[in-house]
């Protein structure tokens, strides 16, 4: 029999130790005394300690007998008051994970003659399934059979293809229900696991050209929605996956819009936000609210607000990977924003009700962590949360053949996941991209142990947003008000001269913060907080807008052109703006969508922009990927502050040509840059004109400087 209403509680804490509560006002003062009941034997509990918690009082416990986790025992008091014994704390000790980790398959395996189950629950007394075809009542319900290390599983025969199914769990005697954390595809506004035919989905894959160093890499953010709402965009299915493969698309103006524009804009990569099963959008009414992604609910099974039927399971599958490979066929790579950091609600997610307490962090009160903000922080170092991940991961890669992954709020992960991760993947697909964001995060993890920047030198093949790379050019992201180098600020030039190295070590005044110019993501600009044209109408409102659009070109051109791996926000090429709003996660189209009006607007600008990606990837010397090469080759020039400037000199076996030249000047004033070799220069690029492959003008010994932009000259 189940109780529920219990007079006091009782936790395992561990294999030795129970806690028990008794509400304060209860308590009657006299000396207390517990038995643990197993089967047929009584053991007496030793009280060490006891104080006052809150409400209650709290009893401190040890003992002596093998407890059988997923089993029920009683604890009763002198007065035969009884209580059953809940998993507590025990689940987060590092002898649970030993005794409980398993690599046995996990979720749903389909046929057409009978449906495999499995479930890792370990501390549940008990475990259902529900299947049903088209309404609840229908329903079947069947209980699973325990095994080894806490995995359940059930068989039936017959094709399930099409039912709905959910678990059920009884633990610490109360029932929840659940959808399958490892399910495939799910119902509308994911309520409900679907049994899926994953052959049904499959479709052509279209290979990329094969990325040989991450630096050859130019990356692209955009959120799927974005992209297709403008009403100039000229895509027919606005919002949906299915916008982003339609191809050719023009703007009334003849200009290219989508996949088109894309692809002529150069990008190697495009990162979409996330796209996997999210809250905060009605899959119902997609398009009455809006939302970036970053609240995760199911981590394999695709988001159906962006479906052109999010009904019918399959759709939202079929669509994604008609995405990737539309992508593919353009020659353009696919990363995917994965948010395991944290889940949407925690009480709600089915992480918690599986094993309650295991897969997220708690500190030593046994408060949840809340490093992520949001109330949650995933446990990634836990041995079935990171198997999990791993899982995740996988399938993301074999089954939607993508090139690559950003992990948002990267800190709170643990590293030794994260090298697990690179192993995975790049034993899979040796050019995957990995990202994140590697902020130090309050969480609950050891300093040593966090996926952030300054343990960066342990995780060799993960790239990092460079935060020092994007506050130096742009002003900090935080206080709206302060200017970065290209906003006109001289006081940077350190930093940013330390930027354009690729931030590694590269002298004893340029300490830069990474090993090596692969693990920097450049960028000034993302879908978090300002765009960097709003931030500019606030800091240089006093400019008029062509300053303005110079100084915007003059931050795009330093990270194209930075050593390290150059990263664009969807639009900031057409000065993109988000009508002020710094956080627009949930802001409606108005406010997020590309607004392909000011791409043909501002059609010169992106032309400009197109140039540089075509130099960047033109010539090995803006893009080398190892700290030698730039110690090698980059040479700073002294003599011109506040302008930065700098020599790839000898670097004619990377590229057409012997020598480059590199000038961001971001103040209107009067200066003469002196040649550093004598001969012919070719000016490839001013602040108003820029060609990969044809001559603005020559130069001989000297170059005159004095409009705010970047200057590029070269000799053969």
């Amino acid at each position: 029999m189940l109780r529920v209403n219990r007079f006091f509680q009782a936790f395992l804490d561990d294999y030795e130790t129970i806690t028990i509560l008794i509400p304060r006002q209860g308590y009657d003062g006299l000396e207390k005394t517990f038995v643990l009941l197993d089967q047929d034997a009584s053991i007496p509990l030793n009280i060490e300690e006891s104080y006052e918690v809150e409400n209650h009082i709290k009893f401190v416990c040890k003992f002596k007998t093998i407890i059988e986790i997923g089993s029920l025992y009683e604890i009763v008091d002198e007065r035969g008051r009884k209580t059953d014994l809940q998993i507590g704390a025990i689940i987060r000790t590092k002898q649970f994970d030993k005794d409980f980790y398993t690599d046995q398959p996990l979720g749903i395996s389909y046929s057409s003659e009978k449906i495999k189950g499995s479930l890792w629950a370990p501390t549940a007394l008990y475990v259902k399934v529900r299947l049903w075809k088209s309404n609840e009542h229908n329903m079947m319900e069947m209980a699973l059979t325990r095994g080894n290390k806490g995995v359940w599983t059930f068989e039936k025969k017959g094709n399930y293809e099409g039912y709905f199914y959910m678990f059920l769990v009884c633990v610490n005697l109360v029932w929840y229900e659940l959808v399958d954390p490892y399910a495939k595809a799910v119902s509308i506004n994911g309520e409900w696991g679907v049994v899926v035919d994953l052959s049904k989905t499959s479709i052509r894959r279209f290979s990329t050209p094969f990325m040989k160093h991450k630096t050859d890499a130019v990356i692209y953010e955009l959120h799927v929605r974005d992209a297709s709402m403008h009403q100039r965009s000229g895509i027919i299915e606005k919002g949906t996956f299915n916008g982003l493969t339609e191809i050719p698309t023009k703007t009334p103006e003849d200009l290219s819009t989508g996949l088109s524009y894309f692809k002529e804009l150069g990008i190697s990569h495009i990162e979409l936000l996330p796209v996997n099963d999210f809250g905060g959008v009605d899959e119902r009414m997609p398009f009455s609210q809006y939302n970036w992604g970053y609240n995760p609910v199911h981590y394999q099974a695709v988001e159906g607000s962006y479906s052109s039927d999010p009904f019918d399971p399959y759709a939202r599958i079929e669509e994604l990977k008609e995405v990737i490979q539309a992508f593919h066929k353009q020659g353009i790579k696919v990363i995917i924003d994965v948010v395991y950091n944290h889940v949407y609600i925690k009480e709600q997610s089915h992480f918690e009700k599986l094993v309650p307490g295991y897969f997220f962090r708690y500190d030593q009160y046994g408060f949840p962590s809340n490093g992520t903000g949001v109330g949650n922080d995933f446990a990634s170092e836990r041995k079935m949360a990171r198997r999990y991940i791993l899982d995740s991961i996988k399938y993301w890669l074999e089954e939607y053949d993508v090139d690559g992954f950003r992990f948002d709020l990267m800190g709170i992960l643990d590293i030794e996941t994260m090298k697990q991760v690179s192993k995975l993947t790049q034993d899979r697909k040796k050019d995957i991209f990995l990202l994140g964001e590697g902020w130090d995060l309050p969480t609950i993890l050891p300093y040593g142990d966090k996926a952030i920047i300054s343990n960066s030198a342990q995780l060799p093949f993960i790239s990092f947003f460079n935060d020092q790379f994007r506050d130096s050019i742009k002003g900090s992201t935080f206080h709206l008000h302060e200017k970065g180098y290209a906003l006109g600020n001289s006081h940077k030039r350190t930093e940013v001269r330390e930027s354009v190295t690729g931030s590694i070590h590269f002298s004893s005044v340029l300490k830069g913060i990474f090993e090596e110019p692969v693990q920097s993501i450049n960028y000034v600009e993302s879908h978090d907080n300002h765009t960097f044209w709003d931030k500019m109408s606030v800091c240089c409102s006093d400019e008029q807008e062509e300053i303005l659009r110079k100084r915007q070109r003059l931050a795009t051109s330093m990270v194209i052109l930075s050593q390290g791996i150059p990263f664009l926000h969807a639009g900031q090429e057409f000065y993109r703006t988000k009508k002020g709003i710094g956080n627009s996660y949930n802001s409606m189209d108005d406010i997020n969508q590309l607004d392909w009006s000011k791409r043909e607007c501002f059609h010169d600008d992106v032309d400009y922009v197109k140039e540089l990606i075509k130099l960047r990837r033109s010539h090995g010397a803006f893009r080398f990927h190892t700290n030698r090469k730039i110690k090698d080759h980059f040479l700073v020039i002294e003599d011109l502050n506040p302008v930065i400037s700098y020599h790839l000199k000898d670097v004619k076996k990377y590229g057409p040509w012997s020598d480059i030249v590199v000038v961001h000047n971001h103040l209107y004033l009067k200066k003469q840059l002196i040649l550093p070799k004598e001969g012919t220069w070719y000016l490839a690029c001013t602040p108003e004109r820029c060609s990969a492959f044809e001559v603005n003008d020559i130069i001989e010994k000297q170059l005159e400087i004095e409009d705010i932009g970047t200057y590029i000259l070269y000799c053969v």
